[in-house]
């Protein structure tokens, strides 16, 4: 059979993107994406061949209902797609220290991804009930898990331990694990292509900046340092999530303030970052607009994301020796020409020249460098998760 298809399913709190991919050349046979779960205007909407469709699933969809909708009414639309596909593939955003690598869905593995839930409570609660829908829908195809955290595992202790009392760690797992690794991944691969350099003797920092974001240092195609921590919530400034902050602001907050626990957990979470400095919104393009227009919540905004930016990137030439280029990925960095220059020109010290044209070129799902010829080497490479989940799926099946 020349098609290997995977339907991949990406569960989030209230949405489920879902794709079926043609893991030998990333192309996608159906992609789209149900979101506003349990609310009355909870939709669907999904491509086929390029063609659009729309429609609504009513106030009480969730994750499981999606998963029928998608099986019954689209895939059920096309039996030709429907009946090639070999596996359906899962993205799980943490796996703890337990999962290194992707590996095949059984009930010791669904028993793990829960024993992680803690460290990532809005998504791997939904992993888990995308992956029992997907069992109940599909019970004769096998089920993949591929782990947001797995392609971290490469970090020496070093840049994963604490400064906390080490039996934390020993008894308790706290440790940074660092996200959005299968993107990481997928840019390590196509980067080492991109410089025509193998993937061994290619060091690069990637940059995914979507409403959550994470910068990576990656030394011989292996992760040696991340942003992210014990959760998603270190490191960059984010949509709604602060990033890195003083811990004792949690105990002002409380003790001062009068804040509980969980007030502190909604503030950090989904009221800061973006949102929370420009008193606008946590969409980056607003930001973008509010800037332009003078606004000084938004201007702010975007300067400390900016800046906040350059400075992990900076700090990230410490574990590579060598930096072989920057590459900007997710929503953000592939389509905001304007931030992407203003972190390239704060790391002026590393000899980044940014080329005007190129970069305005590189939007909309165009990739390449956007620096000049002379000097280090920034570039663009769209991301492609789903394709990774794929290939991993139809690896683990053979």
């Amino acid at each position: 059979m020349s098609n290997k298809l995977v339907l991949v399913l990406n569960c989030g709190s209230s949405s489920l993107k879902f794709a079926v991919i043609d893991a030998l050349t990333g192309d996608d046979q159906i992609s789209g994406l149900a979101e506003c779960f349990g609310l009355e205007d909870s939709r669907i909407k999904w491509k086929v061949n390029g063609q659009k469709s729309e429609a609504s699933l009513g106030a009480f969809t969730a994750h499981r209902e999606a998963v029928e909708y998608i099986v019954n009414d689209i895939l059920g639309a096309h039996p030709e797609i429907a009946a090639e596909i070999q596996a359906v593939g899962h993205r799980v955003v943490h796996g703890g220290e337990k999962f290194t690598r992707s590996v095949v869905i059984d009930e010791t593995v669904i028993q793990g991804i829960e024993d992680c839930a803690t460290l990532a409570p809005l998504h791997n609660p939904a992993h888990l009930i995308g992956i029992r829908a997907a069992q109940a829908s599909f019970p004769a195809l096998p089920q993949v898990a591929v782990f947001d955290t797995a392609f971290h595992q490469t970090m020496p202790e070093k840049a994963y331990i604490y400064a906390l009392p080490y039996k934390l760690y020993r008894e308790n797992a706290i440790r940074r694990y660092g996200m959005h690794g299968t993107s990481h991944l997928f840019i390590s691969r196509e980067a080492a292509a991109a410089l025509g350099k193998d993937e061994a003797d290619t060091n690069i920092i990637c940059a995914h900046l979507g409403n959550g974001a994470s910068v990576t240092a990656i030394k011989g195609g292996k992760s040696v340092d991340t942003s992210m921590g014990l959760t998603p919530l270190e490191g960059l400034v984010m949509g709604t999530r602060c990033g890195d902050v003083d811990p004792s602001v949690i105990f002002h907050l409380v003790n001062r303030l009068g804040y509980t626990l969980d007030e502190v957990e909604s503030v950090l979470n989904k009221q800061s970052g973006l949102l929370g400095i420009s008193e606008l919104t946590n969409d980056c393009r607003g930001i973008e607009e509010g800037f332009e227009q003078g606004h000084k919540g938004a201007t702010l905004a975007l300067e400390i994301f900016c800046y906040r930016l350059a400075k992990y990137i900076a700090s990230y030439t410490v574990p590579l020796e060598r930096l072989d280029a920057v590459v900007f990925t997710g929503g953000i960095g592939e389509n905001s020409d304007l931030i992407r220059e203003k972190v390239l020109n704060s790391l002026a010290i590393f000899n980044f020249n940014v080329d005007k044209e190129r970069n305005a070129a590189a939007r909309f799902g165009n990739g390449g460098q956007i620096t000049t010829d002379e000097g280090t080497v920034a570039m663009v490479i769209p991301t492609n998760e789903e394709w990774v989940i794929a290939q991993d799926a139809i690896e683990l099946i053979k």
